[in-house]
């Protein structure tokens, strides 16, 4: 299975920069159920509400799907991999 990247960066409450990817099979196209993932992902970390869109997440590559994430992919449709200050 393929997956897509997408690169997010959104601004934290406190002002920082959380960095994540946003992995999604490659059949989803629509950046807007992309930004969904991402919002449900912001709430798990008490950042609801912080904006979300084009502006700071975007399409980066795809990817071949790793072993140890099929789980995830096939339970929530995404999964996220932290990068910083997440």
């Amino acid at each position: 299975m393929y997956v897509a990247v997408w690169d997010t960066y959104v601004t934290k409450k406190d002002g920082s920069v959380m960095h994540f990817d946003i992995i999604a099979p490659v059949e989803i196209e629509d950046a807007n159920k992309i930004h969904e993932f991402g919002r449900e992902y912001l709430k798990t970390k008490g950042q609801e509400g912080q904006p979300l869109t084009s502006e700071e997440c975007t399409f980066c590559h795809i990817e071949t799907l790793k072993p140890d994430n099929e789980e995830e992919i096939n339970k929530k449709g995404y999964y996220i991999v932290e990068m910083e200050n997440c």
